[in-house]
């Protein structure tokens, strides 16, 4: 067995309601004046109120930052930061989708290190130390709540990520409630992000792919592929939830140890050119990379189609499994009403190249994958989703 090195969040709380008695979670881990990031969406909803009160009787303060947009841009990040030091604010909450817990947890490296960002980009290179960091989230999709990285959107829609432990939080909450009413399209496009994770994470090239990272993959893709539907079409299931903001942390512990790959390499270009939801980025690529990987990749790909269908599992043969996965995944993508094609999404054909391009300089993540992806390739890749 090769060594490996597994990280994620020290301490992780599954509790329905769990929000609303967020104080007492907390515990003064914070101190008395937190900087809480979230979404103005979220804010209006009322779906921090709780937490909010909560905070508030166990003495500590906050401050709201609600400034974050979908594919959060670098003047965001910066905004938080300001607005946390304006306030001198002793910690800091996310709380919502993978947006805010990723301006979160630069908030806090930043707040609690002063270190200028433009030198922390990359992997292991930023130093801290960070503020105390406690991340909510709202969406069963990112898993960012256990991952050591944030992604931002910077100059000309280039996205660029920190990756480092230090970015992991001393708590993650995970209350299946605030998922609750979640429309579908946001459902079905989170939970397919978040089976990518598990999917790549299994067949990762990366030197660090280990057996924990596989043994929670799998069990993400039971437990998304048996509740993504039931989420997707009744919005109060609440077993279905909690089982989708389970697998979804699952996955993010398994991909936070054994990296993701070339479906978050291409997916990237389309949020960041077009400003299309990561998950459905995600899921516009899903397919068409699968099969580019399949000729390397096959045995992984059977190996855990029984743990997201598992009425795979009459299937003996290896190649007509992997195909009947990847067939699957397409299938599922469709029952769920996503858009199918890259051109559903406004993205016209002459944009494909420059895009390839684009996906060339995800570096850190192209080196995981079980086939390497040069420019022609990538091209090829969504012209085939296109």
């Amino acid at each position: 067995m090769e060594p490996f090195v597994f990280a994620t969040t020290a301490r992780i709380v599954f509790r329905p309601g769990g929000a609303s008695d967020l104080g007492t979670i907390v515990d003064g881990r914070c101190g008395s004046r937190i900087l809480l990031v979230t979404d103005v969406g979220l804010r209006r909803l009322g779906l921090c109120d709780a937490a909010l009160q909560s905070l508030s009787e166990a003495g500590v303060s906050a401050t709201v930052f609600d400034g974050v947009e979908a594919d959060p841009s670098l003047a965001t990040v910066l905004k938080a930061v300001q607005t946390g030091q304006a306030a001198g604010v002793t910690g800091v909450v996310g709380f919502g989708g993978g947006s805010s817990l990723d301006v979160a947890k630069i908030a806090a490296l930043l707040l609690g290190s002063g270190e200028d960002i433009d030198e922390a980009w990359g992997v292991g290179n930023a130093k801290g130390p960070r503020m105390p960091l406690v991340l909510v989230p709202t969406t069963a999709g990112t898993g960012s709540e256990v991952t050591p990285v944030s992604i931002i959107t910077v100059e000309a829609d280039e996205k660029r990520g920190i990756s480092s432990p230090i970015l992991l939080p001393d708590i993650a909450v995970l209350d299946p409630d605030l998922t609750l009413g979640l429309p579908p399209a946001i459902t079905a496009a989170t939970g397919i992000d978040a089976m990518v994770h598990a999917i790549e994470a299994y067949a990762s090239l990366n030197a660090n792919n280990n057996p924990l990272s596989k043994m929670l993959a799998r069990q993400a893709l039971q437990l998304l592929g048996a509740n993504l539907e039931r989420a997707v079409l009744d919005g109060a299931d609440r077993e279905a939830r909690g089982a989708m903001l389970l697998g979804s942390m699952l996955a993010g512990q398994a991909f936070a140890n054994s990296p993701v790959a070339a479906v978050h390499a291409l997916a990237y270009p389309i949020g960041g050119r077009f400003h299309v939801p990561h998950g459905l980025s995600n899921a516009l690529v899903l397919p068409h990379v699968l099969r580019f990987n399949a000729p390397q990749a096959e045995t992984a790909y059977a190996d855990i189609a029984v743990d997201a269908f598992p009425h795979l599992a009459g299937e003996r043969d290896i190649k007509a499994r992997c195909r009947a996965f990847i067939d699957c995944l397409e299938g599922l993508s469709a029952r769920l009403a996503l858009p199918q094609r890259l051109r559903d999404v406004g993205i016209g054909e002459e944009h494909l190249p420059a895009m390839a391009a684009d996906a060339m300089k995800q570096t850190r993540l192209l080196v995981n994958n079980p086939r390497p992806v040069g420019e022609l390739d990538a091209l090829a890749i969504y012209k085939a989703a296109w």
